[in-house]
């Protein structure tokens, strides 16, 4: 497993709204700036399945560390069910020492890109290349690749598990059942090719995406989202 995770930086210079996207990763996310207490705070955020959305204050930097899938447990130290739709902090987490180290470099960050650089770090050290994932683990980073194109009842068959045994490890690793992954998984491709402008219509996005057809793209829009596809889109670009 790759033990450098995905990182996103979001710089607010003024009050605004925004709109989070749901993830079925967990992420660490540092926050700094002002108006949070402190200056700064550091938190383990779990799976979400429905858009979400909040008020920023200008001038607050937010650095996101998307977790590789099931390196939860050597980065967090504890089951994803203690994050699945919640936010903990670091120190409930971490021993004191450990998290007052982080905590030390975080406030000595000149910038968001200091802060990237010690977030890593932090997280690398936990999941380097000698970290071990158990069988069951290996098993749902194995149909994660594979339920992005794929039904559970096929991914389950070529896997050479059954059905049931798949959903039951997968929410027990990810946090999610496989159908719900799936489903982000979907919304974020066509949240992605939309906003990159890759495709000319909606009809041409859910097909690239994998969805059935457009209704079943606008269905899951209005699950996820609360919104039309189009609705939705207007949204996240009005942040941009």
């Amino acid at each position: 497993m790759n033990a450098v995770p995905d990182i996103f930086v979001d710089e607010c210079k003024s009050d605004s709204a925004r709109v989070a996207v749901p993830s079925a990763a967990v992420h660490l996310v540092a926050r700094l700036g002002p108006h949070v207490l402190g200056g700064f705070d550091i938190h383990a955020v779990g799976p979400r399945h429905k858009v979400h959305r909040k008020w920023i204050r200008g001038g607050q930097r937010t650095v996101l560390a998307r977790l590789p899938l099931g390196a939860h447990h050597a980065v967090l130290g504890a089951p994803v069910s203690e994050f699945a739709g919640r936010i903990v902090a670091l120190r409930d987490l971490w021993d004191t020492a450990a998290t007052q180290r982080l905590e030390e470099k975080l406030a000595a960050a000149s910038d968001a890109g200091s802060a990237v650089v010690t977030l890593k770090a932090a997280i690398a050290e936990r999941i380097g290349p000698g970290t071990c994932f158990d069988t069951n683990t290996r098993l749902a980073q194995s149909a994660a690749r594979r339920l992005e194109s794929r039904s559970v009842a096929s991914v389950a068959e070529e896997l050479g598990v059954s059905e049931r045994h798949l959903r039951r490890v997968f929410s027990e690793v990810v946090g999610l059942s496989p159908k719900t992954f799936a489903k982000l998984m979907r919304f974020e491709r066509a949240l992605t090719a939309a906003k990159d402008g890759r495709d000319s219509c909606w009809s041409d996005i859910a097909v690239s995406a994998g969805y059935y057809d457009q209704a079943h793209l606008i269905a899951d829009f209005r699950s996820i989202a609360g919104a039309t596809p189009r609705e939705f889109l207007a949204e996240v670009r009005r942040q941009s």
